[in-house]
């Protein structure tokens, strides 16, 4: 619900949030979309494993360190682009 709600050029949240920071409305989902996208994808795969597992003790630090690993592939992508 939340990434939709973030993704959704048509949610109220994303309309005022755009209206409130007098932004472009398609430029300001255009720019949520790749955060949205990055957590929901570690959220799928970390639900696909908190299913084998059923237990908080293992799926939390594997989650984070997951978002960890992703943050990081995704920084050096974008340093290698720039560089």
């Amino acid at each position: 619900a939340v990434c939709g709600d973030h993704c959704s050029p048509i949610s109220d949240t994303t309309i005022m949030s755009s209206a409130g920071a007098q932004s472009n409305h398609i430029n300001h989902v255009s720019t949520q979309l790749p955060y949205a996208l990055t957590v929901a994808a570690v959220s799928f795969v970390s639900y696909i494993i908190a299913g084998f597992v059923q237990t908080i003790w293992i799926i939390l630090p594997v989650s984070i360190l997951l978002m960890i690993a992703t943050l990081l592939v995704i920084k050096a992508i974008t340093n290698k682009k720039t560089a």
